[in-house]
């Protein structure tokens, strides 16, 4: 529309949730719930964190929405019904120094993986497309916590976190679904 300015997320929080349940769909709505964004209409988007934008709490966050609202965010999302297995979904987040900059979110998923290797993974990926577009030099190949220390000393990104989620499949055949998201809010 002519005249009208484009909607940028200002704020954004992180979410996770599980959900157990024989049907698969319902397994998954059990971890929306879980997640506490069940009641909203989510709209799957890109991996950008906004420039100026602040990363809230997650309770913060849901005082600001109302049932039913198109709510837009970078989701990440996996199932089984296999019993044991382990499953793992991560919202890795990248954010530069500079507030003028737009930084990365990055979405993961992943079976045999527990929490920590997942969130770094997620973490470690968010990281390099942020530090590929800042100049930030790093080798692929280099270990994760060598990584983090060479991007913090270059003083251009600010933070890396994430979130994970990780389940085992149910002994009885039942499906897991866990979810995690970056909500995004104007």
């Amino acid at each position: 529309m002519p005249g009208s300015s484009p909607f940028v997320p200002t704020q954004i929080f992180l979410t996770r949730g599980v959900g157990v349940h024989r049907e698969r769909l319902s397994a998954f709505e059990m971890a929306l719930r879980d997640a506490n964004i069940a009641r909203y209409n989510l709209v799957n988007v890109s991996s950008i964190f906004p420039p100026h934008c602040e990363l809230i709490e997650r309770a913060d966050g849901l005082e600001q929405l109302t049932p039913g609202q198109i709510t837009f965010a970078v989701m990440s999302r996996l199932d089984t019904n296999e019993p044991s297995r382990l499953i793992a979904s991560s919202i890795g987040v990248a954010i530069p120094k500079d507030p003028n900059q737009f930084g990365y979110l990055s979405e993961h998923h992943e079976y045999g993986q527990n929490e920590r290797t997942a969130g770094d993974y997620a973490e470690d990926l968010a990281a390099s497309m942020l530090a590929t577009i800042l100049d930030v030099p790093f080798d692929p190949d280099t270990a994760w916590d060598e990584q983090r220390a060479q991007w913090q000393l270059s003083g251009k990104i600010v933070r890396t976190s994430n979130i994970t989620q990780t389940a085992e499949g149910p002994e009885d055949g039942k499906w897991v679904s866990v979810v995690t998201a970056a909500v995004l809010l104007p």
